[in-house]
């Protein structure tokens, strides 16, 4: 079906899965997650392919999630702009390093890698939805001192996203809040930072021959359809239900993808 040596109900399979994922990462930033989790437990591909498979559709919906949330404001304040700034062009160096990195991880580490990552996550949006916790840095992103503590964020992240193929927003959105940026304005930015850090990571990764364009394309699709219905989302309903769905869904599937 489209020219991939998958059977239909396969195929079928992942563009339900990368539907809801758009959702989410428009909703609440983690989403995306689930189309390397998907790409990974449900396919014979080698970590690299799924790497650069993930990342070329992230593009595209970097670039409708950040057209979505400057039509709705977030993305027009001083305050989001120099967030967007500092750690995109950051992210991108990280980016280059987690993709060249990447061919050097055995697919069984790379399940490894992935399941730390998703329990972490979870753990984390749990923990809040639960708890709550104040903001671990107070981050000013308009003083010098709070964009050179974003800079360095930002190259982790790339890093992380870069190697393990996973969207920008995955890891940006927790750890924005962690350093007290508001919920929204979160995950408007990690959208911005995304469209970067997946850009730069797909090339590395088509430099390889390791971007499988007909998949990307499949699942690109309902990725966009759901990144812009995630956006309505975000801006009708009170997205805590979700959030705790979504933590529960990604540590459980954590100790899965690690064995």
């Amino acid at each position: 079906m489209f020219g991939l040596p998958f059977d239909v109900s396969l195929v079928l399979l992942l563009v339900s899965i990368a539907f809801f994922s758009g959702i989410g990462i428009t909703a609440i930033g983690p989403g995306g997650i689930f189309v390397t989790i998907a790409l990974y437990s449900l396919t014979p591909l080698a970590s690299s392919q799924i790497a650069g498979t993930a990342h070329a559709t992230f593009v595209v919906t970097g670039l409708v999630g950040s057209a979505a949330y400057l039509h709705s404001g977030e993305m027009k304040t001083g305050q989001s702009r120099s967030i967007a700034v500092v750690l995109s062009v950051s992210s991108v160096l990280g980016a280059l390093v987690g993709s060249y990195v990447n061919g050097f991880v055995p697919r069984s580490v790379f399940g490894i890698l992935l399941g730390g990552v998703s329990m972490t996550v979870g753990g984390i949006i749990l923990y809040r939805e639960r708890r709550g916790f104040s903001p671990l840095y107070d981050l000013d992103p308009l003083e010098r001192e709070g964009q050179v503590a974003l800079a360095g964020l930002g190259f982790v992240l790339g890093v992380c996203s870069g190697l393990l193929g996973i969207g920008g927003p995955v890891l940006a959105v927790p750890a924005l809040v962690l350093v007290g940026v508001p919920m929204l304005l979160a995950v408007a930015v990690a959208q911005v930072q995304s469209i970067f850090i997946a850009g730069f990571a797909a090339a590395g990764y088509a430099l390889q021959g390791q971007v499988v364009l007909p998949l990307a394309v499949v699942i690109g699709t309902p990725l966009l359809l759901g990144v812009v219905t995630g956006w309505k989302v975000a801006h009708a309903i009170d997205p805590e239900k979700l959030k705790v769905a979504l933590g529960v869904v990604l540590f459980a599937v954590g100790p899965y993808l690690a064995l």
